[in-house]
């Protein structure tokens, strides 16, 4: 997959998740992992770009006495996400009349190879 278009799923994939509600780092691997493989490598340079993006922010909470980073989507974090819907949704045209074109021409070529 092409790592631009990665980043850009990372990141959405991401604000989806937080605008289910407030979370932390491993919960959020866990999460995803329904979705796309996310390790803690990948995971945490996404959310500290993501908050230096003003998409995020962050606070600390006890937990089992540590101090536990939780991440929560802004406004402007809502908003990309839905950006980010919204291209998607003309991807998704252009998507599906390529797969009918192909639809098409597999048809096409199959009509031609039964010509006599």
């Amino acid at each position: 997959m092409d790592p631009q278009l990665k980043r850009g799923l990372t990141d959405a994939c991401v604000l989806a998740l937080l605008s289910r509600g407030d979370s932390y780092g491993y919960k959020l691997v866990r999460d995803a992992a329904e979705l796309m493989p996310l390790s803690d490598s990948t995971l945490y340079p996404v959310l500290r770009r993501l908050e230096e993006a003003g998409a995020l922010g962050v606070y600390s909470q006890e937990h089992a006495g540590r101090l536990r980073r939780y991440y929560r989507i802004t406004s402007q974090g809502r908003a990309q996400l839905a950006g980010f819907a919204r291209e998607w949704e003309a991807l998704g045209k252009v998507y599906t009349f390529i797969r009918q074109m192909e639809k098409e021409n597999r048809i096409h070529q199959d009509m031609e190879a039964i010509k006599p």
